[in-house]
């Protein structure tokens, strides 16, 4: 009743898109869209067997002319050396990349480090996509029009960065991590946004609703058995199917009025105000630059408009 939908009726034919986290949930939800409206899909993923099937699924549901083509890539957003493989494999076989959806993530995590010893969900949720994305950007910005669509969350109202325990090895708290990691995203497309004003690449973030997935299957274990069965009981009436959770993503990655702006927060298809961290340019700044630092990127310039392989992946 309360969900957003979007009506736009634009195609893809001849374009581009990747959606990270694809197999299942909104991220195949939002995959099987864009392969229906004309794109070349590019599902990268962490567990390859599922990613296939994943197509297989959409490739059997979607049925009609014109639809796109759907490739896999393996992607594990909890490894460094698995994201420079993706990106390295992803430049070598595009010429284009028109639309990124960030949408993998995880939530309510036990604690735990991803293989470059950061703290799990602002590793893989935050980390992850701001390393993938940053080797991305000249290919994209060289694609203009494109769009980058980062998935965040509601919870980042409860969250905060903690620059002097941004690990969250101190005091763990699984949802306070998760409020960090989702804080962050908004953040981070914040700065972008603003990088990238005049050449034609947009940047939003969003938060999808509180959708039945597989987001919250760690759950039981940080808190007590049977707690996310009782949360799906209790929050039934809002929670939303992956279709319904998918909208606002595809609104933000298709809708030509979405494509006249830049920078904002977007919740059931329309902007929505974010909370007082998230708009906070000094906090967005740090942020960025601490985020440069811990994913290794010091002496490289993502703004360049020279559309080569990074520097970065060159001995990948």
């Amino acid at each position: 009743m309360f969900s957003g939908k979007c009506t736009s009726q634009a195609r893809l034919d001849g374009k581009i898109a990747i959606v990270t986290g694809s197999n299942t949930g909104i991220g195949k939800i939002t995959a099987k869209e864009f392969y229906r409206i004309g794109a070349k899909v590019i599902v990268a993923c962490r567990d390859v067997k599922k990613a296939e099937q994943a197509v297989s699924d959409i490739v059997a549901d979607v049925k009609g002319d014109n639809v796109g083509q759907l490739v896999v890539e393996e992607l594990d957003l909890a490894s460094f050396a698995s994201i420079k493989r993706c990106a390295k494999s992803i430049l070598q076989k595009e010429k284009k990349i028109h639309l990124l959806v960030n949408n993998a993530g995880v939530m309510a995590c036990p604690k735990g480090k991803t293989q470059d010893g950061f703290e799990t969900q602002f590793g893989v949720n935050h980390l992850g996509h701001f390393l993938f994305t940053s080797l991305l950007l000249p290919r994209i910005r060289n694609s203009a029009p494109a769009r980058i669509v980062n998935v965040s969350s509601m919870a980042h109202t409860r969250g905060a960065i903690n620059f002097d325990d941004i690990n969250h090895d101190v005091n763990y708290s699984a949802m306070a991590a998760y409020g960090q990691s989702k804080l962050a995203n908004i953040l981070f497309s914040k700065v972008l946004a603003e990088k990238l004003k005049g050449t034609g690449v947009n940047v939003y973030s969003l938060h999808p609703g509180i959708v039945r997935t597989e987001l919250g299957r760690t759950i039981d274990q940080v808190y007590f058995p049977g707690l996310r069965f009782l949360s799906r009981f209790v929050l039934y009436p809002w929670i939303k199917s992956p279709e319904q959770g998918a909208q606002t993503t595809l609104y933000c990655s298709i809708d030509e009025k979405a494509g006249e702006e830049t920078g904002l927060y977007y919740s059931d298809c329309k902007v929505k105000e974010p909370s007082t961290l998230a708009k906070d340019p000094e906090l967005a700044k740090k942020l960025w630059e601490k985020s440069i630092e811990m994913v290794g990127l010091k002496d490289y310039d993502m703004f360049n408009s020279e559309d080569t392989l990074p520097e970065p992946l060159k001995d990948v």
